[in-house]
């Protein structure tokens, strides 16, 4: 009786689509911030070209103090094209591109855009195994990433079909000051790549462009696919993100307009990196794309972090909480001034309502006018959907809407609204929704999927949360399970059958555990195989073994060995009376 009371109550409230109602229109619109863009249609060249033809002489990004025009940098986009054709790359192609935030990473990203290709974003820091499971997935015949990261690419070669693989440098694109103190400190660390390696110099490569003598660039559409950034989706299994020209152009336009404070010529640290869609979507393409600065920071650190803000003065942080805990922390800060702050904004990781009081705090007594914004969104939106609006705040709320874009909650794995203040699963809908998971038709339908009542394509995120009656989101929680480390998605289920791969290992389960810092670490409960006795020894040829497979965010800090799991009423292992006990041993040693 009272689902039927509850299903009627549903009905009278939402008798017309979302919309039509459209229930955050006032909170935009006092905010500034217009519910509807005329957007850009065209590459993400083309984008930043346009740019570049307006301003050709002004500061596109920095790089260790090191400053390049937008003039200089579509150069160098073009040169590296040309580079680019002449080895054999051609419309559709994946090039993998495993680099940190640096002047190569931006470059060969346009690049690759501009000959139609597709860029396939990795981490570099990603384990030999994951490598070569991205280079296969996405059947990429070229990849380029670091020196310091040749030797894994190297190792797995043979097991892809890779035929090319560019070697940059950070040295390379150093001031000669900084440079040599680069190779005095870092530059000693990196272990040398034999003089006969099979690869193509940076340096070499862009002098390749010199033998292009035929028309190199591929023109584009908007809905064209551009990008393949990765993600677990509602299943928690990584797949590729198909995303389009027009995904991110959209949004860049959409960051600008939920910022009317923002001016031609803003900074904006790029600290997150280009393989996220958080640190590509928001902090490079909608910032370089709509004429302003970016602060390229190649490695985070504390020191690192608050020095990039302090020299450059940047006008716009982004970044998961991580980030802003460690700003929290640096003794660096202190008695410094952030008045020309003119926006923070979290995503990535929920900020809980204390984090964001002592930021809150942090940026007052810094002399700072604003208040950390927090946003939300899922790759398969590339990036944030949904943002605080700069003069208004609910507690415990991700905000509104961006231009275009809708949010509505709904019964799980259904279309239907549920009234307003009542949990559900959140839908998002915009012109930012991915095109599909690579070569994953069965993921792809599960995850967007066609309202008949609306006409609108939703992401399914499998992410629960609540809309108020004036239209802002509270996120409550992952139906999905996945544990978030510093910002990272790191999914138990892909660790547990790593782990289950090992010879002494008879069954495994990997939980998040709080932390002041990372928000989640990743600890790994395994039982040993019978007759097998748990050791040191064990335990470090686990780990070993998990070191060759994980990348580092993804390791476990610690392994505990357990003589049974406890498990669900159909035999599972039962993770959440593991979180419950690490929980209370928390709390136990934070009584004592």
């Amino acid at each position: 009786m009272a689902k039927k009371e509850e299903t009627k109550e549903m009905k009278q409230a939402f008798d017309t689509p979302i919309t039509e109602r459209i229930p955050w229109k006032k909170a935009s619109e006092s905010s500034d911030i217009p519910l509807k863009l005329d957007y850009f249609i065209g590459s993400m060249y083309e984008a930043l070209e346009k740019t570049a033809k307006e301003h050709p002489n002004a500061i596109a990004f920095d790089f260790m103090g090191r400053s390049t025009t937008y003039r200089k940098m579509i150069e160098e986009i073009n040169r590296c094209a040309k580079a680019l054709r002449t080895i054999g790359i051609r419309e559709n192609d994946c090039v993998t591109i495993a680099l940190p935030n640096c002047p190569q990473a931006i470059y060969m990203f346009y690049a690759v855009n501009l000959v139609g290709g597709i860029a396939n974003m990795i981490h570099p820091l990603s384990a030999e195994k994951e490598i070569e499971h991205y280079l296969n997935a996405s059947r990429s015949v070229t990849a380029v990433t670091l020196d310091q990261f040749y030797h894994k690419f190297e190792n797995i070669r043979a097991n892809t079909g890779v035929v090319n693989i560019i070697i940059a440098s950070i040295r390379d694109e150093l001031s000669r000051p900084i440079r040599a103190g680069y190779m005095l400190t870092e530059g000693r660390k990196i272990k040398p790549i034999p003089d006969d390696a099979p690869v193509i110099r940076w340096n070499q490569f862009m002098k390749i462009a010199n033998s292009c003598f035929y028309n190199y660039k591929k023109e584009r559409k908007g809905d064209d696919p551009a990008v393949m950034l990765y993600s677990g989706g509602t299943t928690g299994t990584t797949k590729g993100i198909v995303l389009s020209n027009n995904n991110f152009n959209m949004l860049g336009q959409q960051i600008v307009a939920t910022n009317p404070m923002y001016r031609l010529g803003d900074k904006m640290l790029a600290a997150m990196p280009m393989f996220h869609g958080f640190g590509l979507g928001v902090c490079i393409h909608s910032i370089l794309s709509q004429g302003g600065r970016v602060i390229l920071l190649p490695r985070f650190t504390p020191k690192s972090y608050a020095r990039a803000i302090l020299r450059n003065k940047c006008n716009f942080i982004a970044g998961v909480p991580t980030l802003f805990e460690a700003l929290l922390r640096n003794t660096a800060m202190e008695g410094k001034d952030l008045s020309f702050l003119k926006g923070m904004f979290s995503g990535g990781d929920s900020l809980s309502i204390e984090l964001k009081k002592k930021i809150d705090k942090f940026l007052y007594d810094h002399h700072a006018t604003i208040q950390v914004r927090e946003g939300y969104g899922t790759t398969e939106t590339v990036t944030a959907c949904c943002l605080t609006p700069p003069t208004m705040y609910k507690e415990g709320s991700i905000g509104i809407p961006f231009p275009d874009c809708f949010i509505k909650i709904v019964e799980p794995d259904t279309d239907i609204e549920v009234p307003y203040g009542t949990e559900g699963e959140i839908l998002l809908a915009g012109p930012t929704n991915m095109q599909y998971y690579w070569e994953n038709e069965e993921e792809t339908a599960q995850t967007l999927r066609k309202s008949d009542f609306d006409g609108l394509t939703w992401v399914h995120t499998g992410d629960l949360g609540i809309m108020d009656e004036e239209g802002f989101v509270y996120f409550k929680g992952r139906s999905k399970r996945m544990i978030i480390s510093s910002g990272y998605n790191i999914y138990p289920a892909q660790l547990e059958n790593i782990l289950d791969a090992h010879e002494d290992v008879q069954m495994s389960c990997v939980i998040g555990v709080p932390d002041s810092y990372k928000m989640q670490k990743v600890k790994a409960f395994v039982t040993l195989k019978p007759g097998i006795e748990p050791s040191d020894a064990i335990k470090e040829s686990i780990m070993a073994h998990c070191r060759k497979h994980l990348a580092k965010y993804e390791m476990p800090y610690d392994i505990e060995f357990r003589d049974d799991m406890p498990k669900t009423l159909v035999g599972k292992v039962a993770y959440r009376i593991l979180e419950e006990e690490e929980l209370m041993k928390i709390k136990e040693n934070e009584n004592k």
